[in-house]
C-alpha cells in the first residue's frame, strides 16, 4: 500500500500535545462518533483463604456462562482473559466489560478461586504451568525463566482505523502518549510479595523481552512487516502476534491495539483507558488528514518517558517528550485532556472522562491504592483488589 501523503514535522516543531500547540480541531478529517473499538482484560486467579495466585484457569474457563464477550486462556494456567464484543458506545462496552468480570468471578467462586485484577500478582503460589495450546508451549520454549514465572496482566484497547497504513501511522502519533496512558493506568507496585518501588512493575518485567516498550516510528505497514519479519528470522519472536510494543496495528485487520495500561483495578478504570485510547486515535486521524505526521522524536527519551511512568505512576516527575525534561505527571495528564477534548465532545464522552480522572485523582492510582492498603498486610490488598474487580463502579 502506498505510504499516506503527509507532511513531515522536525522534532522542535510544535506537535500534538505540545504547549505550542492547538489540540486536533473538528472538521479537519472528519472525526468519528462510533469508532469501533473493543478491550481485552487480563486477570489473576488467587486462592480465596491464602491470597495467592493458584493455577486455576481450566477450571474456571470451563465453568464460564456465555455472555457478549468471551472468555479464554492467557499465558500461564494462573491467569485468565475476558475479550468485550466489538462495541461503538461506551454504554455497550462498559457493560461488556461489567458482564466479563461478572461471569469470570461466578465461574472463579464455583471453582474454589477468586478473580482479581493487578498488573502484577500481589502474592505468588508455585510457578504456575503454562496455558493450554501449542502457542504458549512455543513461547514457554523459547524464552524459559523469562516468562515461567510472568504473570502481568494488563488491559489492552482495540480501535478500528481505515486500512493497515493509517494504523501505523497512528501509532506513531500515539507514542508519546503512551507513557501518560501508563501512569494514570499504574496498577502494579507489588511483585511476588515484595514492595517493588515501582507504580507499574509490570513494564519493568515486559522490558526484558524482545520488541518491547515505545514501538519504532514506521513510515508504513511494509516497514513495520519488515521490521517484523527481521525478528522473526533472527529468532527473537515466536510469531507476529509476539510483539511487546505497547502499540501495534494489527497483522490482519485495519485496527491499532494499545497496550500501555496495567490492568485496571475497576471496569470504570478500563473505560477511561479505552475511551482515551478511541480519542487519541481520532486526533491522530484527523492530524493525518491535515497532512500532519507525528515527528520521530528520541527513542532514548521516549524509553526514559515510559521508565518514569512504570516507577512513579502520577506521584513523582514524568517526561515531557516533546521538550525533553522532567514534567509533574498532572501536567501531561492536562495535555492529554487537551489533546482529546475535540474528539472527546464528538463521541458524547468528554464529562465522563473529566468525572473519571477527577475520580483518579481523588483516590489516587491503583499502585497508590494497593500501597495504603498494604499498611495492614499484603493478603489485604488482595481482598481489596477482588473486591474492586466485581465493583459496580
Amino acid at each position: 500500500m502506498p505510504r499516506l501523503a503527509v507532511r513531515h514535522r522536525r522534532l522542535g516543531d510544535p506537535g500534538p500535545g505540545d504547549p505550542a500547540a492547538a489540540p486536533a480541531q473538528r472538521g479537519t478529517g472528519r472525526l468519528s462518533p462510533a469508532r469501533k473499538l473493543g478491550v481485552e482484560e487480563e486477570f489473576l486467579l488467587a486462592d480465596p483463604v491464602a491470597w495467592h495466585t493458584v493455577p486455576a484457569a481450566a477450571d474456571v474457563l470451563a465453568r464460564a456462562e456465555p455472555y457478549a464477550g468471551t472468555c479464554q486462556p492467557e499465558l500461564r494456567a494462573s491467569q485468565v482473559e475476558a475479550a468485550t464484543a466489538i462495541r461503538s458506545t461506551r454504554t455497550q462496552l462498559h457493560a461488556d466489560l461489567l458482564a466479563g468480570r461478572r461471569v469470570l468471578g461466578a465461574a472463579a467462586e464455583r471453582a474454589h478461586a477468586v478473580l482479581v485484577s493487578s498488573g502484577a500478582p500481589v502474592l505468588a503460589g508455585p510457578e504456575p504451568p503454562g496455558g493450554p495450546d501449542a502457542r504458549f508451549a512455543l513461547i514457554d520454549g523459547r524464552y524459559r525463566a523469562l516468562v515461567s514465572g510472568y504473570q502481568a496482566c494488563g488491559c489492552h484497547v482495540h480501535c478500528e482505523v481505515p486500512d493497515r497504513d493509517h494504523a501505523v501511522a497512528v501509532v506513531n502519533h500515539l507514542r508519546p502518549w503512551l507513557p501518560t496512558l501508563l501512569a494514570l493506568s499504574a496498577n502494579s507496585p507489588f511483585a511476588h510479595g515484595r514492595d517493588t518501588g515501582y507504580a507499574s512493575w509490570r513494564i519493568i518485567e515486559q522490558s526484558r523481552f524482545p520488541a518491547a516498550g515505545i514501538p519504532p516510528w514506521f513510515a508504513s505497514f511494509g516497514e513495520y512487516r519488515s521490521e517484523v519479519d527481521r525478528l522473526l528470522a533472527c529468532g527473537a519472536l515466536v510469531d507476529d502476534r509476539m510483539t511487546f510494543w505497547l502499540a501495534r496495528p494489527s497483522p490482519t485487520l485495519p485496527t491499532v491495539e494499545v497496550r500501555a495500561a496495567d490492568a485496571a483495578t475497576t471496569a470504570d478504570e478500563a473505560l477511561l483507558q479505552a475511551m482515551l485510547t478511541r480519542a487519541l486515535v481520532d486526533a491522530a486521524l484527523a492530524d493525518l488528514a491535515a497532512g500532519r505526521e507525528a515527528p520521530h522524536g528520541n527513542d532514548r527519551v521516549a524509553a526514559a518517558a515510559l521508565w518514569s511512568a512504570a516507577r512513579y505512576g502520577l506521584t513523582g516527575p514524568a517526561v515531557d517528550p516533546w521538550h525533553e525534561c522532567a514534567r509533574p505527571a498532572n501536567e501531561l495528564v492536562a495535555l492529554l485532556l487537551e489533546r482529546t477534548t475535540a474528539a472527546l465532545e464528538e463521541t458524547g464522552d468528554l464529562a465522563l472522562v473529566r468525572e473519571l480522572l477527577a475520580r483518579l485523582s481523588r483516590r489516587g492510582t491503583g499502585a497508590q491504592r494497593q500501597r495504603r492498603i498494604a499498611v495492614h498486610g499484603l493478603r489485604g490488598v488482595m481482598r481489596a483488589l477482588a473486591a474492586d474487580t466485581l465493583s459496580p463502579l
